[in-house]
């Protein structure tokens, strides 16, 4: 398999670099790979095409202001964006600089923040607080840090992007990404799905800035996921199983659910149940999906892990095939952009 099998022609004008004054009104594509059928719809409109009984599965991770800029203290420039918090005093962070610091170099950032990159770890840094620094890495992140949007939103974050590049139902701080398809359900919308006899279950994955590098290698099987945190609750484990057992549908929202449910079936032998770790899951054409039914999902990157997932799930020249109505149609793509949803997966 190579990753050229999911490479797709986007205008780029077609990248979406601001969100749409409301968060439901964004366009909704509709797929069923089981008849092939495309629908264009809107997504105020998602609860047409759910049933008593389905279960809606959100991300509840929430997104922190993980970038800073600053200087080394012999004049370089620095940009930082945290991957990762280990601590109070300690991040794992991407680091661009002119010249990649060594240990032990001191680095002043935004807001007078001093740290010193203590050691690397593969091509992450890892950058403790000045022992004279007062306040935690979050507190002083939150006070200065930028919010991490991805590489192809053209433009510096804003006052804005505090708000809505983040779900609204966002509790758990430590994503540098959100995840996006929760991006377009605000809480009327929500309410409304529950009263139409629609229920909700979270977990958490707290997503990476990985999640946005390109595969740098043709072959898939030569691809090394970057680990993201994940947590898979027993109340959500308990309402997904009573789903199913009853016959209703595990409607993934996003790639990250659909990442942390398969991760937490495979690691308990098969069969769902309450989880906690680091997973490197990769989702390829191929792949037996144990609890997911139907997924909502933004469009994704050409060439990206996310394109695979989505493929394994609905057969990639039927997703090849959506992207290109969606792009003659002039579907707007990725974290701001519209959204699809897979009505039923392809048998696995």
């Amino acid at each position: 398999m190579k990753a050229s099998d999911f490479d797709f022609e986007l205008p780029e004008e077609l990248i979406a670099q601001q969100p749409l004054p409301e968060r439901r009104a964004s366009r909704l594509l509709l797929l069923d790979p089981l008849s092939g059928a495309l629908q264009d719809a809107h997504f105020a409109e998602i609860g047409d095409y759910l049933e008593p009984g389905d279960l809606l599965v959100f991300n509840n991770t929430r997104v922190f202001p993980a970038r800073l800029f600053g200087r080394k203290h012999s004049g370089g420039k620095v940009e930082l964006l945290v991957e990762r918090l280990l601590g109070d005093r300690r991040v794992l962070a991407h680091l661009r600089a002119s010249k990649s610091p060594k240990p032990g170099t001191p680095i002043t950032l935004e807001g007078r923040i001093e740290c010193v990159m203590s050691e690397r770890d593969g091509d992450l840094f890892v950058l403790d607080l000045a022992d004279d620094q007062s306040g935690s890495w979050l507190e002083l992140l939150q006070r200065h840090g930028h919010m991490p949007l991805p590489p192809y939103i053209q433009r510096a974050d804003d006052e804005a992007d505090r708000e809505r590049y983040q779900t609204v139902f966002a509790e758990r701080t430590g994503a540098v990404a959100a995840p996006t398809a929760g991006l377009h359900f605000d809480d009327e919308l929500i309410e409304s799905l529950r009263d139409q006899g629609i229920a909700t279950a979270f977990v958490t994955l707290h997503v990476g800035a990985g999640t946005f590098q390109p595969m740098r290698v043709e072959e898939v099987s030569q691809h090394v996921m970057h680990a993201e945190q994940v947590e898979v609750p027993a109340e959500s484990c308990e309402r997904i199983n009573q789903t199913r057992a009853r016959g209703g549908r595990v409607v993934a929202v996003g790639t990250t659910v659909v990442r942390s449910l398969e991760a937490a079936a495979r690691e308990r032998g098969g069969h769902l149940a309450p989880w906690q770790g680091d997973t490197r899951l990769f989702i390829t054409p191929g792949f037996e999906f144990r609890v997911v039914d139907a997924l909502l999902t933004n469009f994704h990157l050409p060439r990206s892990t996310l394109l695979m997932l989505v493929s394994a799930f609905a057969g990639r020249d039927f997703i090849l095939g959506a992207y290109a109505h969606a792009v003659r149609q002039g579907y707007r793509f990725f974290s701001y952009g519209d959204a699809m949803f897979i009505q039923n997966r392809i048998a696995s």
